[in-house]
């Protein structure tokens, strides 16, 4: 039997074989809801300051979404090659050849397209920026190749889109000047936090063929209270964007669940013990942005 028959399909994918189903499990689609909501939080903080229609917030969306293809799509076919080495992501997409590279980057261009088209509809200064947002989120499938701390630099990448849709508001920089690095902040701190948690299962794999990660070079006692510490990050972050922002008390109610959730989710992870990592990262870290958001709407409505 080969390595991939010994290991089940990855969570949090589709069933099927059709094509949508396949371009949709080749960038995990179903991730969006980690991510998003945060987008549509910097969209409601923006929204305390500028009219918001309906339009605006489908280009959000769109914008976000096909970012976020992007990144996952190239980040699949620059390291196809150790997937198909990895026991754990040997079943992928394009490792299985249920994909062809063709198709991969077939999608990633046309998500790209997407992406550029929906900043261009948004505003000038969303236009102007999504090279520079399509650049960064793509030279993260290198760092690990060179650097200890990938999971900043995937931090930050998906701290970019609570940014996106601020500035897809409002067209301009935050009023105080510190509000989105406060949103960028904790998004890249949360992130961080929790992708450290997903390269626990790779340890070995990736020490074995020298790919770089916080628990390559920490193990996975001190990766793990490495995680903590940047979650200790994300809580006053968050609430120090909802103090520039404006939110009122049902937001921090939001991030106070944010904070039990989290808690919860280091109750999940022991060293030794990733019986009930995907619970963590798949479940809580859903859970969680989808809390805050919800949150943050209940304010804005109220």
């Amino acid at each position: 039997m080969s390595q991939a028959g010994l290991h089940p399909r990855e969570g949090q994918t589709l069933v099927g074989t059709s094509l949508p189903v396949r371009l949709a499990n080749f960038v995990k689609l179903p991730h969006t809801l980690f991510a998003l909501p945060f987008a549509l939080v910097g969209m409601l903080a923006a929204a305390r300051r500028t009219a918001l229609g309906w339009a605006t917030v489908a280009l959000i969306i769109v914008a976000f979404t096909a970012a976020r293809w992007v990144a996952m799509g190239f980040n699949r076919i620059a390291d196809r090659r150790y997937d198909a080495q990895n026991p754990r992501t040997a079943r992928r997409e394009l490792p299985q050849g249920s994909l062809t590279l063709g198709q991969a980057w077939a999608s990633v261009t046309v998500a790209a397209a997407v992406f550029v088209g929906a900043a261009w509809a948004l505003n000038p200064l969303c236009l102007a920026l999504s090279p520079v947002a399509l650049v960064w989120v793509t030279l993260y499938s290198f760092t690990k190749r060179v650097i200890w701390w990938p999971h900043l630099w995937l931090g930050v990448s998906l701290a970019i889109a609570p940014v996106g849709g601020y500035l897809a508001v409002t067209g301009r920089w935050s009023e105080p000047w510190w509000l989105l690095w406060a949103i960028t902040a904790a998004v890249a701190t949360w992130v961080a936090g929790f992708d450290i948690f997903y390269a626990l299962p790779d340890e070995r794999f990736d020490r074995s063929i020298g790919l770089k990660s916080a628990v390559v070079r920490l193990g996975q006692r001190k990766s793990i209270l490495a995680a903590k510490l940047l979650h200790g990050i994300t809580i006053p972050a968050l609430a120090a964007f909802g103090v520039g922002a404006g939110f009122g008390g049902w937001y921090f109610v939001g991030v106070a669940a944010a904070a039990i959730i989290l808690v919860y989710e280091h109750r999940l992870v022991r060293p030794g013990d990733l019986s009930r990592l995907d619970a963590a990262f798949f479940i809580m870290n859903g859970v969680m942005s989808v809390v805050v958001f919800a949150f943050a709407l209940l304010d804005s409505v109220l």
